[in-house]
């Protein structure tokens, strides 16, 4: 077992290194030089090289990468080239949002999708099955950003049941603002629900059907066991292990899920965050958002496959 662990957090590690190398070069190989937002037109020479060496945009690229990895060993993700503030400190405000729309959506998903999909396969072939069947089809198909512009449009800008935009009406205090957050939240977290329930829910009912099929099931109904217990304890218990590492994946598919939705409803989360620093081509914020993500879906992922190894010990062979 602990070899087992160490191998998957080596892994992660490896793949959060290949991430942030990967983001470092790509980001500077955007068209575009951020150097000319910061320079402005009244400094001199000198000011211009002073304030470029004081972010070491002036020394070569590799020198740059070694520096920065060396920062990031010690915990430094830099200084906001537009907003002259600690890329971390401006992470660790935006990142509440989108923990919470994220998180909400995940826990809405497998609160829905357990049910749905376990009556699904306890009726197969009637209208609930045949409705699933659909609605996990549809959803490998659906763009996220496409349904929160259709939510946005009909029912927060047409119907007006929903904010358009933000996170929480102005000037509100105590149980009000939370009210109004949780107003603000039901179309964003719908539009992540919507495209992850279905295929979710799918999957579980496709095991499902194969576990009550097992002859242990047979053997438990055939010993008097109510079919309420011979599917809610005994085969739920180990159709759900198979949907756990789509768990871990949809995790990871719903920060980048919520990344989208942000900008399409100005949430302040990280993802909207991710979209300004674009525009301001600030590449310590991009760098420290995108490490942000990188190391949720990585962690997510690792952590999801040592549980499951907790639960099936055969996965460790």
């Amino acid at each position: 077992m602990a070899r087992f662990m160490l191998s998957r957090a080596l892994k992660a590690v490896l793949t959060v290194w290949i991430a942030i190398t990967s983001t470092f070069f790509l980001l500077r190989m955007l068209p575009g030089d951020p150097t000319a937002l910061m320079v402005e037109g009244d400094m001199t020479p000198e000011m211009q090289a002073a304030l470029l060496k004081t972010y070491g945009l002036d020394r070569p690229l590799w020198e740059q990468y070694v520096s920065y990895l060396r920062e990031l060993l010690q915990g430094n993700l830099g200084i906001s080239f537009r907003q002259i503030q600690s890329v971390a400190d401006i992470i660790v405000d935006r990142l509440p949002w989108t923990l919470l729309l994220a998180g909400s959506a995940f826990v809405i998903t497998i609160a829905v999708g357990i049910p749905i999909g376990v009556s699904a396969a306890v009726h197969r072939g009637r209208w609930l099955d045949r409705m699933l069947q659909a609605l996990g089809i549809g959803g490998h198909a659906l763009f996220v950003p496409s349904v929160a512009m259709l939510l946005l449009v009909f029912l927060g800008a047409r119907l007006g049941w929903f904010p358009i935009g933000g996170a929480v009406d102005p000037d509100t205090r105590g149980a009000a603002a939370y009210l109004s957050l949780a107003h603000h939240l039901v179309l964003p977290v719908l539009s992540l629900v919507l495209v992850q329930l279905g295929p979710y829910a799918l999957t579980l009912r496709t095991n499902m059907i194969e576990v009550l099929g097992e002859d242990y099931i047979r053997a438990a109904q055939a010993r008097g066991l109510s079919a309420r217990r011979r599917v809610w304890k005994h085969g739920l218990r180990n159709a759900i292990l198979p949907a756990l590492t789509l768990m871990g994946l949809q995790l990871g598919t719903l920060v980048g899920g919520a990344v989208l939705t942000e900008t399409v409803f100005a949430y302040p989360g990280v993802g909207r965050l991710i979209f300004e620093a674009v525009g301001q081509q600030d590449y310590p914020v991009l760098q420290g958002a995108f490490i942000m993500l990188a190391v949720t879906v990585v962690a997510a992922n690792a952590l999801t496959d040592m549980l499951y190894a907790v639960l099936n010990p055969r996965i460790r062979l």
